[in-house]
């Protein structure tokens, strides 16, 4: 099972310093999330990453990006739902319901799913009960394409890997561990981040 992180809507000033600590830990894909956003601050933070990394990031914004940077590829969404004239490479997209997911599973490299669970970041509740993801996941509409989003914490990763979810997607429940207005010293996210690693395995 996969492990990826969705940026932070804004940038702060360790970011660069922490996502690189996150690759070097076995960060499978990072979702650089980042709306209404300029572009040249995205810019800035990717040449802060090195190149080796560039493939394991997908863009939410600035489609360009992709080509410019060497990155894996795009994530639709409402705010940039086509995606740029003649790209070919790799896709992915949000799903919020099972009959939106059955719909474009097949035609997207993943799919997130969500919310999963309740969310953290947002007083967004679950979309789905555990039967009904039971349900899914027997009917093999969950597979190794669909990652689960919203609500993913370490006490719940058992959960997402016995429904069959080919990944996690954390966000708040590690960016909480940082405060980017008071915090200098980043280890305790990073260690958090390899209890994540070891809990997705």
């Amino acid at each position: 099972m996969k492990l990826i992180v969705v940026t932070t809507p804004t940038f702060f000033v360790e970011e660069d310093q922490i996502i690189n600590a996150l690759f070097e830990e076995g960060l499978d894909i990072l979702h650089l999330r980042k709306p209404e956003t300029p572009a040249m601050y995205a810019e800035r933070l990717l040449s802060l990453i090195p190149d080796k990394y560039h493939k394991q990031i997908v863009t939410h914004e600035h489609f360009y990006l992709q080509e410019e940077c060497g990155l894996m590829g795009i994530h639709l969404n409402k705010r940039n739902p086509n995606m740029p004239e003649d790209y070919s490479g790799h896709i992915s997209c949000t799903c919020r319901s099972l009959n939106e997911l059955q719909a474009k599973k097949r035609v997207y490299d993943y799919v997130f799913l969500s919310p999963v669970f309740n969310s953290i970041t947002t007083p967004r509740p679950a979309a789905f009960n555990a039967e009904t993801l039971r349900q899914a996941a027997e009917e093999h509409l969950i597979d190794s394409n669909v990652m689960a989003l919203g609500g993913v914490r370490l006490e719940n990763i058992p959960l997402v890997r016995e429904l069959h979810f080919g990944g996690a997607v954390v966000m708040g429940d590690l960016w909480n561990k940082f405060n980017a207005c008071t915090d200098r010293d980043y280890r305790g996210i990073i260690e958090y981040f390899k209890r994540l690693r070891k809990a997705v395995g």
